[in-house]
């Protein structure tokens, strides 16, 4: 069905209604994979989409196969080792065997089978008369955490069904309703998801609609706000400019139609235009003044630094925010360690949001964008801080990543081995975003043969649900679990804020 000349076929030879079948958990998961698979290919080709939507119920099948389809595998074939059917394991291994692989085989095909069903439903989504079926706010507001896992390489899964359904007026319209699924977008735009710009083209054309506007710009402008000095991202090559039109365009709207706009959402956007304006100012200033501006800023970030280092958090984020009012706009190298060092300060002194939003200035500043390596260390650290697992997760291994990448001996990894307090928190934010932890925590833990509560042993069931800092007694009874307050410690100890 990778051809539409055999799709069509394929429709004419009456394959829809046994497939619908299959969908509708006729026999197993297994085949519901295979019926979605190819009713999403159906539904892709003009000639054979209607031949799909003529069962109305596909639709709604496959959004609740998106939001239970997890489920329906780990309660089915995961959670009881002993139950799983003979020739859904040698499905799912080829014949080969072996409980590890069936079970990292039937995490990927539940991944696929969530992916899959979104496939299928963008389908409809493209078509204004489903919107509203499709559009049900249980649906939408569970749709940003549905990103497959880790083991999902190529979908954009949920982020991707949002993308579609916010190019439409009325798919706007929802979703500028629910103020949950605003706030994932948000930290989608500011993560190192690789369906980032995804997130940025929702919060943008949610911004340019006149209906939408005055509903999400105070939660939505800090994020582009952030997200205002990168240059190029997906199919963007001056992202940074066109967020700052769309924001000024958005002011001018809400004050020409008398909307609402807070007063610090405001000011904001004011500063960012203001920056901008100062950029084009530097072009035409002699080089002796820019020359003077950066030995100003580099005196007042070295005071910064003697300040931190003496336990001054909050002077230091103050003399840092100084220095980045002294530093030219052009200096982008100088602006990535001072936004970056502020973001240290703030995640001492308990201020997560803002961490991020430093952090994410730094990355956005950068060349390449996204690749600079403490920065992401330190979003990942105040992401964990809000419990945002999966955000944390993804920029802690591209922070291993850059690291093993890097010149610069502080971060270079020696040996090849990732630092202990990286991979601390990449094992915590593995099991707290693993793709059957809800399930798991609504059915209870994998069992096999003998007692079922040690199925795979006391470790693998504790340290799946259990963090390392849950009591001072369990720290010392399993003595090299280590409490998840000594990773941030060691993370924070190597080298906080840059010299040059």
């Amino acid at each position: 069905m990778n051809m539409e000349e055999f799709a069509e076929r394929a429709v004419r030879a009456g394959v829809i209604p046994p497939l619908v079948e299959l969908l509708r958990g006729r026999l197993t998961w297994v085949e519901q994979r295979v019926a979605v698979r190819a009713l999403g290919h159906l539904a892709t080709y003009p000639s054979t989409f209607p031949a799909v939507a003529d069962h109305g119920e596909v639709l709604e099948l496959a959004i609740q196969l998106a939001s239970s389809s997890l489920e329906i595998v780990y309660s089915h074939f995961y959670q009881f080792v002993d139950r799983r059917l003979g020739y859904h394991c040698d499905l799912l291994t080829r014949g080969m065997g072996g409980v590890e692989m069936e079970s990292r085989k039937a995490e990927e095909w539940a991944s696929q089978l969530q992916c899959w069903s979104l496939q299928l439903i963008n389908c409809f989504a493209f078509k204004p008369e489903f919107l509203h079926d499709i559009c049900k706010t249980d649906f939408l507001i569970k749709l940003p955490g549905m990103w497959g896992g880790l083991v999902n390489e190529n979908s954009p899964a949920g982020v991707g069904l949002l993308r579609t359904i916010c190019q439409s007026k009325i798919g706007r319209g929802h979703v500028a309703n629910i103020p949950g699924t605003i706030d994932s977008l948000c930290n989608i735009a500011r993560s190192s998801d690789d369906w980032q710009y995804m997130a940025v083209d929702c919060l943008i054309w949610l911004v340019q609609d006149a209906n939408t506007c005055h509903k999400v710009i105070d939660k939505v402008a800090p994020t582009l706000i952030d997200l205002a000095n990168i240059s190029t991202l997906g199919d963007y090559k001056k992202l940074g400019d066109t967020i700052v039109t769309v924001l000024q365009e958005c002011v001018q709207q809400i004050g020409n139609s008398r909307g609402t706009i807070s007063t610090r959402t405001k000011e904001e956007i004011d500063e960012l235009l203001r920056s901008k304006q100062s950029y084009k100012l530097e072009k035409n200033m002699p080089k002796e003044d820019l020359h003077i501006k950066q030995a100003a800023a580099l005196v007042v970030k070295l005071e910064g630094n003697s300040m931190f280092s003496s336990g001054n958090i909050e002077g230091a984020a103050a003399k840092y925010s100084e220095a980045l009012a002294l530093c030219p706009m052009k200096s982008k190298k100088e602006r990535v360690v001072l936004y970056s060092n502020r973001a240290q300060c703030y995640l001492l002194l308990q201020q997560p949001l803002a961490a991020i939003s430093d952090a994410t200035r730094a990355l956005c500043l950068h060349s390449p964008v996204n690749r600079h390596a403490k920065s992401l260390w330190r979003r990942a650290q105040a992401y964990d801080m809000l419990g945002l697992a999966k955000e944390s997760l993804l920029d802690a291994i591209l922070f291993i990543n850059e690291c093993s990448q890097s010149n610069d001996p502080d971060l270079s990894l020696k040996q090849n081995k990732v630092p202990d307090y990286a991979e601390r928190l990449v094992k915590k934010q593995m099991r707290a975003a693993w793709l059957f932890r809800e399930a798991a925590l609504k059915h209870g833990g994998v069992h096999c043969e003998g007692d079922a509560s040690d199925a795979f042993g006391q470790e693998a069931d504790d340290s799946e649900w259990e963090t390392a800092s849950e009591s001072d007694a369990e720290n010392e009874a399993r003595g090299d679990a280590d409490d998840e307050n000594e990773w941030k410690n060691d993370g924070r100890q190597e080298d906080l804020c840059e010299k040059s």
